[in-house]
C-alpha cells in the first residue's frame, strides 16, 4: 500500500477502560502510520493517551443502564459520522458494539477482538458484533470452533 493511501486510511479505535484497552493498545503496530481515533469511556483514559491523539469520550455504559447505552450510543454516532473511518477497531465492551455497530451501516469494515478472559463463550457485545465483523477474532482455539465467522490468530496478551 502506498503511503499517501496508507495516511488516508482513518481507523476508529474503541475499547472501554480497563482490560479492553490494554489489549487494544497491545495491537498499536498494526495500525502505526494511519490517521487514527479513540473512542474510550471515560477521560482519565483520554488523558492518559495523552493531547495529541483525537481521544472522544462516550461514558461508561452497559445493558443494565439502558439510559447510560443510549446516551453513548448518540456519542458514539456523532464521532463516527464525524470521523468517517474506513475501518473500526474494538475489543469490546458495549461502547466498542455500538461503534461497530454504527460504522458497519455507516460502511466502515469492521474488526473485533473478544477478550483473553472470555474462555468459554465470547462476550455478549462479540456474539452481536462477530455477525456484520469483517474480521471477529478470539483469542482461544476452541472458541473459533464454537462460533461460526470468527478466527484465532493467537492471544494478545
Amino acid at each position: 500500500m502506498s503511503q499517501a493511501v496508507q495516511h488516508r486510511l482513518r481507523i476508529g479505535l474503541i475499547a472501554s477502560s480497563g482490560g479492553h484497552l490494554s489489549q487494544l493498545l497491545k495491537l498499536s503496530d498494526a495500525w502505526r502510520g494511519y490517521d487514527v481515533f479513540y473512542v474510550v469511556t471515560t477521560d482519565v483514559v483520554k488523558a492518559k493517551l495523552g493531547a495529541d491523539k483525537r481521544v472522544y469520550v462516550a461514558g461508561e455504559c452497559n445493558r443494565e443502564y439502558p439510559r447510560r447505552v443510549l446516551k453513548s450510543f448518540w456519542v458514539c454516532l456523532g464521532v463516527i459520522r464525524r470521523e468517517r473511518p474506513a475501518v473500526v477497531l474494538s475489543t469490546g465492551a458495549a461502547i466498542g458494539c455500538l461503534s461497530c455497530l454504527i460504522g458497519r451501516v455507516l460502511g466502515a469494515k469492521v474488526i473485533w477482538v473478544d477478550s483473553i478472559t472470555n474462555v468459554d463463550r465470547m462476550s455478549l457485545s462479540g456474539r452481536i458484533v462477530r455477525r456484520i465483523a469483517s474480521l471477529c477474532v478470539v483469542q482461544w482455539p476452541d472458541l473459533a470452533v464454537k462460533y461460526p465467522g470468527t478466527e484465532y490468530l493467537g492471544n494478545i496478551v
